[in-house]
């Protein structure tokens, strides 16, 4: 008996010793992204969403209710982007603990300030409209660090155990994406916290310049100064977030409404202002069709880029940093030409 009891005492020690894996299931991959970031380990994710898809059309299908049903945390954009699948899913799932309202239910949109909220009522006629704001939100860095500190509360809250590590994760993660934006040199002098601060309120460069700090600005925000203010042509209205965060200008977009295909009649009026506006630029993400982009291009000399505008979407785009690399690097390419 006795040796009976000390099996079980040494199988009992194991099994507490043993760290308990939260199971998150997301809606987009750039969720996805940001859980692993702050999980690590302590978690497993999983995204309804992989690869070149456009967000705005999924089906709700068996094997997404089936993830659904082992989720412990369940994470949306929210501002219905996911309108049209995300009920069924979760109906489906029976999984109460990640029901609107529960605290394995998250919609990021929450968490950040939404863009292009509209005012007054939202009719058809408007095309694909979001009556809550646009729906993009990764799309602005300072947003991927507002959804990792406040998802890591809320891993701590469902996980108490590993409260901590999650907070220290997301800690790791936002210094990473805070040098990826400003730069090595001016985090370690003025910290992440004050130079986000300072571009939210657009004051970063006067105060650099006033502190005789502008030389030593790097990443992303460096790469991008030289073209506030420029004129963009996107596909669709999704690029929003990115274009406040650097200072670009959509002059128009291919879509004569959100969710509708280009038309001649359409197509023409873009060409004319991009070459009123002489715009260097035209933006689109890789799923749409390259068709009318590549018309404008011939008829004006402007550069089409093809950029993720999701991780995954592309091959650099392996993950959320990785992601704004890659945009950046287009982005800023084309406008310097």
């Amino acid at each position: 008996m006795k040796t009976v009891a000390a099996i079980l005492t040494i199988l009992s020690i194991a099994a507490a010793g043993q760290s308990r894996v939260v199971n998150v299931l997301t809606t987009l991959p750039d969720l996805a992204a940001l859980a692993k970031e702050v999980g690590k380990e302590k978690v497993s994710v999983s995204s309804l969403i992989v690869g070149s898809r456009d967000p705005h059309r999924l089906e709700a299908k068996p094997s997404y209710i089936n993830k659904a049903a082992n989720a412990d945390l369940f994470m949306a954009v929210g501002l219905e982007l996911e309108v049209a699948y995300e009920q069924p899913i979760l109906d489906g799932s029976a999984n109460s603990k990640i029901q609107p309202g529960q605290p394995g239910h998250v919609y990021v949109g929450d968490w950040v300030t939404v863009r292009d909220v509209p005012q007054g009522g939202v009719t058809r006629a408007q095309g694909d409209m979001h009556p809550y704001g646009n729906p993009h939100v990764w799309l602005d860095p300072y947003n991927g660090r507002l959804i990792a500190a406040k998802l890591a509360e809320r891993l701590g809250t469902i996980d108490k155990a590993n409260a901590a590590a999650y907070k220290a994760n997301a800690e790791d993660f936002s210094h990473r994406l805070d040098v990826a934006m400003f730069g090595s040199a001016l985090v370690g002098k003025v910290g992440g916290a004050t130079l986000w601060q300072w571009d939210n309120e657009n004051k970063l460069v006067p105060n650099l310049k006033e502190k005789g700090m502008l030389d030593e600005l790097g990443g992303w925000c460096n790469k991008m100064r030289p073209f506030w203010k420029s004129q963009i042509v996107t596909y669709h209205r999704s690029w929003n977030y990115f274009n406040y965060r650097f200072g670009l200008k959509v002059a128009a977009e291919l879509e004569p409404k959100p969710g509708l295909d280009p038309t001649p009649g359409h197509v023409a009026a873009v060409i004319r202002t991009v070459q009123e506006d002489r715009i260097k630029l035209i933006l689109q993400e890789p799923f749409y069709s390259t068709k009318n982009g590549e018309f404008v291009k011939s008829r004006t000399g402007a550069t089409l880029v093809v950029a993720p505008g999701s991780v995954g979407q592309d091959p650099a785009a392996k993950d959320y940093i990785g992601l704004f690399d890659t945009i950046v690097s287009r982005v800023a390419s084309a406008l310097g030409k």
